[in-house]
């Protein structure tokens, strides 16, 4: 065999090898790497949306718990200041609770000391009439009478 047309051969098959691999096979491989490429771009397109989602929820969610941490310490605050008002409220309502009830006692004191004098007023009586009784029961001496008077001061 000739060598010539052996290489004419193989170039003639390694051409239509080529034109057929170019005209048939090319083809389907490109489509399959293009969308290959197009799938790998969509998924890191979705990925970097995705991550972006996820910092706009982050910085959403600490905004909200920063707010709701203040929120929770003006109600604490508020609660204190609530608290101190009603142990104000309470010191005030005991204070004049206290004031009532020494008044109260003083009242009551002061009844007390009226009924005593009262009394002792009805027993000074009782004694001024006794002891005229018993002036008027003696004779009528004025040594005896100052004698008497004096012991009835005595008495009192």
């Amino acid at each position: 065999m000739n060598i010539n047309f052996t290489l004419v051969a193989q170039a003639i098959a390694f051409a239509v090898l080529i034109w057929f691999t170019v005209k048939f096979v090319w083809p389907p491989l490109l489509k399959a790497i293009e969308t290959r490429q197009k799938e790998i771009a969509d998924g890191l397109a979705a990925a970097q949306e995705g991550r972006s989602a996820l910092e706009v929820a982050a910085k959403k969610s600490e905004a909200t718990l920063n707010e709701a941490k203040q929120k929770a310490s003006e109600i604490i605050g508020q609660a204190e200041k609530r608290a101190a008002q009603i142990i104000d409220e309470a010191k005030g309502n005991a204070k004049v609770e206290g004031d009532r009830i020494i008044a109260g006692a003083k009242a009551e004191i002061d009844q007390e000391v009226n009924r005593a004098k009262e009394g002792l007023r009805t027993q000074v009586s009782a004694l001024a009439v006794a002891g005229a009784e018993k002036i008027l029961r003696k004779e009528i001496d004025a040594k005896a009478h100052s004698d008497m008077l004096s012991k009835l001061a005595a008495e009192l």
